[in-house]
């Protein structure tokens, strides 16, 4: 079976995952799960190797064997695009591959907080979706930039690696770079892109002390930047962004992330009833009470700043898990399991 055929499968079972691991049947993901594909035999490493190299460009190879990984994107015809690590396990090739459909789904599809929309306007700021690998940030980030590409006249520059989403010019004009491809490094991507008359900046995922810096610094000049991190909770990713950086220039970067934060969304994509995945997210937007809370380094505020903050469109994790257990669409065990607070979630539901 060819690279190709095992790649039609993941689009035909509707999967966001492939791996190609040597010992192993090939793997695919449906709805969270993993699952071997039926009639499959375990994969020899030659196997393996050889579905991967016939994905990979002779300098994405080079690359592989030289670094023992590397990240790149493919195009299956008009059908779908897949963002690939290639790397080594064990001393073999090895890959996992994740569908990116072609259709950039819209904030109302993807059944995400009417709030949302409310970011498509921003002319300046800085916007972060967070949450676990493999839990819709990339495609949360791409509605929001589709929806400014469709109702505004704005430069939007990506940065990313690789490619996901592709998008096409509306109203907005689009460059996207991808990291070995169109720039040599994100240092100088990042360095680059405020010389490059850019309104919106999306920055792939946000990697450490250098990233944060230069994306703080663009939405402080005057940009709307949308970028991910992994982190679990918005009170969390304050933590992390701040702790980045080194003691004495952390109260400086308080005030600069307190004056350019508009929001934090963090995510979880649960296990829906009928099939599929649904999207449970918190949801912390940049009151003056939440700025004051994030320059006087009180963190541990924001979590109670949210739970009394609903009428302006914020929301706990919990609060939107039970919501749609109410509504039926996900089981309690399944928003117990995605839960940060199962008791605070419990009491929602039971207080309904």
């Amino acid at each position: 079976m060819t690279s190709a055929d095992l790649l039609d499968i993941v689009i035909k079972r509707d999967a966001s995952d492939l791996h190609l691991i040597v010992g192993v049947p090939p793997i695919i993901r449906i709805d969270g799960s993993l699952l071997p594909i039926e009639g499959m035999k375990p994969l020899a490493a030659e196997e393996v190797k050889t579905l991967v190299e016939s994905l990979v460009s002779a300098e994405q190879k080079d690359l592989l064997y030289v670094n023992k990984e590397v990240d790149l994107s493919f195009q299956l015809s008009d059908r779908g695009r897949f963002r690939i690590n290639a790397y080594f396990a064990k001393g073999y090739v090895a890959a996992a591959l994740r569908l990116i459909p072609n259709k950039i789904r819209t904030i109302n599809e993807l059944k995400l907080p009417s709030v949302y929309h409310q970011f498509t306007p921003l002319r300046q700021g800085f916007i972060l979706v967070t949450g676990p690998t493999g839990h819709g940030k990339s495609t949360t980030l791409a509605a929001i930039i589709d929806s400014i590409n469709h109702t505004r006249a704005t430069h939007i520059v990506t940065i990313e690696d690789p490619i996901e989403y592709v998008y096409t010019p509306d109203q907005s004009i689009i460059s996207q770079r991808e990291m070995h491809g169109d720039t040599h490094s994100w240092d100088i991507a990042l360095r680059s892109v405020l010389r490059e008359d850019p309104d919106v900046v999306l920055i792939g995922e946000m990697r450490d002390y250098e990233t944060i810096a230069a994306a703080l610094t663009i939405a402080e000049t005057g940009h709307l930047v949308l970028a991910t991190l992994h982190t679990n909770s918005a009170a969390q990713t304050v933590d992390r962004v701040i702790d980045v950086f080194p003691e004495h220039q952390q109260a400086q970067v308080r005030m600069q992330f307190a004056n350019t934060i508009e929001a934090i969304l963090s995510q979880r994509l649960i296990p829906a009833k009928n099939g599929g995945r649904i999207p449970a997210v918190e949801v912390l937007l940049a009151t003056p009470a939440v700025r004051n809370t994030i320059r006087e380094g009180k963190s541990h505020q924001i979590d109670n700043i949210i739970q009394t903050s609903a009428e302006l469109g914020m929301m706990t994790l919990e609060t939107n898990l039970a919501s749609w257990v109410q509504q039926d669409v996900i089981t309690l065990d399944k928003a117990q399991e995605y839960s940060l607070r199962p008791a605070e979630l419990l009491r929602l539901i039971k207080g309904s």
